[in-house]
């Protein structure tokens, strides 16, 4: 039987950047990159959450109004969580498709659930869920709760006041600029973090055979 060949994660984000290329604005182009590049400049891996680090009993609520507990979820063995930033994101909509593809077939034969979470608001985020009928739960992170625990939040440097329309707060419902760097989280019984791997580039962020190897 023939291998499926599933495309790197890598390579579908370049094809973003191309399709962004031949059509943004260079104004546009530079703005995005100078986050990003920003991001990644400022970012200090002793200064987040370390493995052995501990969570308090944290609790979230999916897009189909369940409570999802870290007790539970850890329950039977550790769990992987992985925090995204909104789901009309276009880095988002590609990489949650791609670890549903690539990595979520893996962690089910071992056990390890996987649950994404962003803060935005459960009637915004159903949204990427139904898109891509991604088939693990995707909830709600409020306050970015997890994410300022983990201290992967962040907030841009260039907040205009009044916030333009279609301001991040403004999508996620939350009515603030701040947003997780993407994150992967393996956390285990009593809430002992096992690994976390934050990807303060949001255009740069672990292939599927990375994680399962640090797993």
């Amino acid at each position: 039987m023939a291998t499926l060949l599933i495309e790197p994660l890598r390579d579908r984000f370049a094809a973003l950047q191309a399709e962004r290329a031949r059509n943004w604005p260079p104004a546009q182009l530079e703005a995005n990159a100078a986050i990003r590049h920003q991001l990644v400049d400022r970012f200090d891996p002793a200064d987040v959450a370390q493995s052995g680090d501990s969570v308090p009993p944290l609790s979230f609520i999916d897009v189909g109004g369940d409570t999802l507990t870290l007790d539970g979820l850890t329950a039977n063995g550790p769990a992987l969580l992985l925090l995204f930033r909104f789901a009309t994101c276009p880095a988002d909509n590609i990489a949650l498709p791609y670890y549903a593809e690539a990595l979520l077939p893996a962690l089910a034969q071992r056990n390890i659930p996987l649950v994404a979470l962003s803060p935005q608001i459960s009637d915004r985020l159903r949204e990427i869920k139904q898109r891509h009928a991604l088939p693990f739960p995707v909830a709600t992170d409020a306050d970015n709760g997890l994410a300022r625990l983990l201290n992967v939040a962040f907030r841009p440097d260039d907040r205009p006041s009044p916030p333009p329309a279609g301001w991040i707060g403004e999508v996620t419902g939350t009515n603030s600029w701040e947003l997780p760097q993407p994150t992967f989280l393996l956390v285990g019984p009593n809430r002992i973090i096992e690994w976390i791997h934050v990807s303060p580039d949001w255009l740069d962020r672990p292939e599927a055979a990375d994680i399962l190897r640090q797993l």
